[in-house]
């Protein structure tokens, strides 16, 4: 029962769990997705109309553009009377603090203006009659009203208008019918002193004098202020009785020909109808349709993708985290682009669309992330405005950003990436615009500032890698050229332990590395792959020939079968110690596969030449495999037993070259090394030329020196 169930747990859990992480990505989709009716027309502003006749199905007013509605708005502020409100405590306040101040100034000053203690008039003295005088000047000051200006009309003109709240009443008022501070304090003191100026010029000068002490502006304080509740609650009234509408359009009337131009007051009252006929649907029962038709063209898009994963990337396919990778970062576009309609000013241009082709092609490859990115702009073209500009743009920059960061070695080629990607937005954005409007003073420059953040939000795309390449265990090449860097502490360990091992593997990576360029494999990958695929021999270094030294070869001590099971080990020790160091399993592939399926050739021959009449154990001499299964890793095999086989050549001839690059080739095809390898005969040919000419450069003749001939004495 038990094996039963493991039997249909492996036949039906992958694709149980593909069907399920398709159908999520959907719903996810479709959910986000505007529930609106789609407006079945596209046009442009300023060229041909190019659909048949548009006659008006239903009537319709026609919306003010946001310009124009923006201008009413700042016409109706401009226009606005501010509210303000008269305080009647303040007068009150200030005339007691005066007459309070004024009494204790004289009593400690009266001795100092021995002429004004005289009287006058109907007063004890000046002193009386200068005390009220200044208070009822203060009470004529405040009972006009002296003003407090907010600093948004500090520079009002006299006939600046207002309006003024008195108790229940509310009265229009000009600027000029009221004081403000400083000119009220000047009128309390010119009207203070008008009445000395016709007495006794030294009296004048006392009174004077004692105007000038008593600081008169104390008692100067705004009793008219802006009513801020008020205001802001006039000004929002005024602002909503703007009319949003310029006119109506009656069903059946002609709205536009085939072949007319779209001229802005067309665009405005298309823009009306598409606007009505959306919110029309969406308030209606045929919201369910509008559900099931995105549901189905959502679907459809990610049955494509689901498809182009079958027929052409099999590996991909049958890789559950490579199909979550893909439905994950497809997903998390869509959901960037569906901030558009949670916010109406989001600036749709500085989401980071390149992201997608430029993370899936330095994973996978580029057929495939130039396809998922044309699938996943389909679906957000849904969240655009102009969905064909949309389209339009994004499809060549995702083309740039996969040319432009084809191999990500270096930090400054993300740079370089995203400095092309903001040029090409600009480019065809501004390409668009002069086809379209004929014209190039109505681009909006702050579309560029757009495409600049987009290029700065491509930066992104580093820390992306590290994470995604955590969570679903990818390799990048960032991360090949760290672990092939020969600081690396495994490399360094294998350098002193096993220092012709060492060398051999560098060697190993050298002529990998050219035959990957030349075949279009990853050539960082080959080199990684080749830097650690013999690091079993770190066991046992001396069982192994280009780590002994002194003519000590432990292998004579034992028989065979013995000697070939050590050197067979060297396999299952470099995944032990891979694991250990947590090495990729990319990386631990070319361990286990860069002998195959092939012989230890010299116990096995030695043991036959010994015992002739005995059949030999084959599976004793033989290593364990798999054979190569990827090009990178039948690369590194034909690599790797052609620079060991290169070390017992004794002449170093292009014959004897030649000789040897196809002998060891030509076995390996015989046994069926290559039989599991995506790769042709054609490229396997390729590679014997490279690995001839890089071995002719290595081991080329060279001019032998003369020596000075010592003249004679």
């Amino acid at each position: 029962m038990l094996e039963l169930l493991s039997r249909l747990k492996n036949k039906f859990y992958k694709p149980f769990a593909r069907l399920v992480l398709f159908l999520i990505s959907i719903t996810l989709i479709t959910y986000l997705l505007p529930k609106t009716g789609k407006f079945a027309y596209e046009f442009q502003t300023g060229a041909p109309w190019k659909h048949q006749a548009l006659i008006a199905p239903f009537d319709f007013p026609i919306y003010k553009t946001q310009a124009e509605l923006l201008e009413e708005t700042n016409l109706a502020v401009k226009n606005h009377r501010p509210y303000f409100e008269m305080d009647t405590l303040v007068m009150a306040a200030n005339q007691e603090q005066f007459k309070k101040d004024f009494k204790n100034f004289i009593n400690l000053n009266k001795n100092k203006y021995p002429l004004l203690n005289k009287p006058y008039k109907n007063n004890a003295s000046y002193f009386n009659y200068i005390d009220s005088l200044i208070d009822s000047n203060l009470e004529s000051l405040y009972k006009k009203g002296i003003i407090l200006l907010p600093e948004a009309n500090m520079d009002a003109q006299p006939n600046f208008e207002l309006m003024l709240i008195k108790g229940a009443f509310v009265e229009p008022y000009e600027l000029a019918e009221l004081e403000q501070s400083i000119g009220a304090y000047k009128k309390l003191i010119s009207s203070a002193l008008d009445d000395f100026n016709k007495l006794d010029e030294k009296v004048f000068n006392e009174a004077s004098a004692l105007v000038n002490q008593l600081e008169l502006n104390k008692y100067i304080s705004a009793n008219i202020k802006l009513n801020a509740e008020r205001n802001t609650s006039e000004l929002g009234q005024l602002k909503s009785n703007i009319s949003l509408t310029s006119g109506r359009v009656l069903a059946n009337q002609r709205i536009i020909d085939q072949g007319e131009i779209v001229n802005d007051e067309t665009a405005k009252v298309l823009n009306s109808l598409k606007r009505k006929y959306e919110a029309n649907i969406a308030s209606d029962s045929d919201y369910y349709f509008i559900l099931a038709g995105q549901f189905l063209l959502v679907a459809f898009l990610f049955l494509c993708i689901y498809l182009f994963l079958f027929y052409f990337r099999k590996d991909v396919y049958h890789s559950i985290s490579s199909v979550s990778f893909i439905l994950l970062i497809t997903v998390l576009m869509v959901v960037f682009a569906s901030l558009k309609q949670f916010f109406i000013h989001f600036p749709f241009f500085i989401i980071p669309f390149a992201i997608l082709p430029i993370i899936i092609r330095t994973f996978l490859d580029s057929r495939l992330a130039f396809f998922t990115h044309v699938m996943t702009i389909l679906i957000c073209a849904f969240f655009a405005q102009n969905s064909f500009q949309f389209v339009f743009i994004q499809i060549p920059v995702g083309l740039v950003a996969m040319f432009s960061l084809f191999r990500m070695s270096r930090r400054s080629h993300i740079v370089r990436a995203a400095m092309l990607i903001t040029l090409t937005y600009a480019t065809i954005y501004t390409a668009l615009h002069l086809w379209q409007e004929g014209t190039i003073t109505t681009v909006e420059p702050l579309m560029y500032a757009y495409f600049a953040v987009n290029g700065i939000m491509i930066l992104m795309v580093y820390p992306l890698i590290y994470i995604f390449e955590r969570m679903f265990g990818f390799l990048s090449d960032v991360t090949l050229i760290e672990l092939a860097d020969t600081n690396h502490p495994i490399l360094r360990e294998m350098a002193e332990a096993t220092p012709g091992t060492f060398q051999h593997s560098i060697q190993v990576g050298n002529l990998a590395q050219e035959v990957a360029y030349k075949l279009d494999a990853n050539p960082a990958l080959v080199r990684a792959g080749a830097m650690y695929h013999d690091i079993g021999k770190m066991a046992s270094p001396l069982f192994f020939t280009e780590n002994q030294s002194g003519g000590l070869n432990p292998h004579n001590e034992l028989e065979y079968e013995e000697s070939a099971r050590i050197v067979i080990n060297h396999i299952d020790n470099g995944v032990k110690m891979a694991l250990k160091h947590k090495l990729p399993k990319q990386v631990i592939d070319f361990i286990t596969t860069h002998q195959g399926t092939t012989k230890t050739r010299y116990f096995y021959n030695s043991y036959i030449n010994k015992y002739p009449d005995q059949t030999p154990d084959i599976s004793s001499f033989t290593y364990p495999g798999p054979t190569p299964f990827s090009k990178e890793t039948a690369i590194l095999m034909m690599a790797d037993s052609i620079e060991a086989a290169s070390r017992s050549l004794k002449h170093y001839s292009d014959d004897e070259i030649d000789k040897l690059v196809e002998k060891i080739i030509n076995i390996q095809i015989e046994e069926d090394q290559f039989i599991n390898a995506p790769i042709t005969f054609k490229e396997i040919s390729m590679a014997k030329e490279v690995f001839k000419n890089k071995l002719k450069n290595i081991y080329h003749a060279r001019i032998e020196y003369p020596d000075i001939k010592k003249k004679n004495q």
